[in-house]
């Protein structure tokens, strides 16, 4: 089996990264997939759209399956994920660009939030101070 340089070095980078740079990688990730997705199915490549509507999907049942109920705030997000979740559902049965599109509004909200909130606490990218 060949080495792979990309695939050590991201394997090192999530394993050493903090809660706050997964949950920010996480979020990349959905959006990267989104555009994937889109892409695809202007390139009527309904597999490759599927499969990467999915993996955006998979994202949002583990954001909704890290929540903590203790927090009030968790309902909100709950509700979020759910709709986020419920729409690329849509777009995956329908292969639709817009909806797409309307995804990927809010998970591009969502990251730009949780980047500010990283850089009001001061945590991410190695730093675990709380600050």
């Amino acid at each position: 089996m060949a080495f792979n340089p990309a695939a050590a070095y991201q394997g090192s980078k999530i394993n050493t990264a903090t809660p706050a740079d997964l949950t920010l990688m996480l979020y990349e990730g959905a959006i990267k997939f989104c555009n994937i997705a889109i892409t695809a199915i202007e390139e009527n490549n309904i597999s490759k759209a599927n499969a990467n509507i999915i993996k955006a999907e998979k994202i949002i049942i583990e954001f909704r399956s890290t929540l903590d109920h203790k927090y009030p705030v968790a309902k909100d997000f709950d509700l979020v994920y759910d709709y986020i979740y419920r729409r690329l559902l849509e777009a995956n049965i329908k292969k639709d660009k817009d909806i797409l599109e309307e995804v990927l509004e809010h998970l591009r909200g969502m990251r730009d939030t949780w980047k500010d909130v990283m850089k009001t606490a001061k945590v991410g990218s190695g730093s675990y101070s709380y600050k």
